[in-house]
């Protein structure tokens, strides 16, 4: 009687974790432009709101790379390491009113990010309204 129950408990943890990951964790970005990996972002949430730091960088050309263009607190700041997903916020499906750096022209956008499936994340990055941004769609990292 015991195995059977340990067997259940297992399955049911199981099942109930694999359902459920949420946004938290390492994602690879994938470039809207080029189609290529990026970078592995890892997304947490620290004092109720979503952040997400540059954990890796696949292009072993760039893993040195400074954020020339960044301002403030990430002027020159390596790109290896940075917060570039900065202060979201849960709204139902969505994480949004926070922003997004994007490293590469050192600019800061609205951001909202929506969980597609278990292992596919949409990002978009906008200006003023939704209509006038970028879209990606980064993968997880198993």
């Amino acid at each position: 009687m015991k195995k059977i129950l340990t067997l259940v408990v297992l399955f049911v943890s199981c099942a109930f974790y694999s359902q459920n990951k949420g946004i938290l964790g390492k994602w690879k970005t994938i470039d809207d432009e080029t189609g290529k990996a990026k970078s592995i972002v890892e997304i947490y949430e620290k004092s109720g709101k979503i952040y997400g730091k540059v954990i890796e960088i696949l292009d072993s050309v760039h893993k040195n790379d400074l954020c020339k263009e960044c301002s403030g607190e990430d002027t020159n700041k390596p790109i290896l390491g940075i917060t570039v997903i900065k202060g979201l916020s849960k709204d139902g499906n969505e994480y949004n009113s926070g922003k997004i750096l994007d490293p590469k022209n050192g600019k800061l956008y609205q951001c909202f990010i929506t969980l597609v499936s278990n292992d596919k994340l949409k990002v978009r990055g906008y200006i003023g309204i939704s209509l006038l941004g970028r879209t990606q769609y980064w993968q997880r990292v198993k």
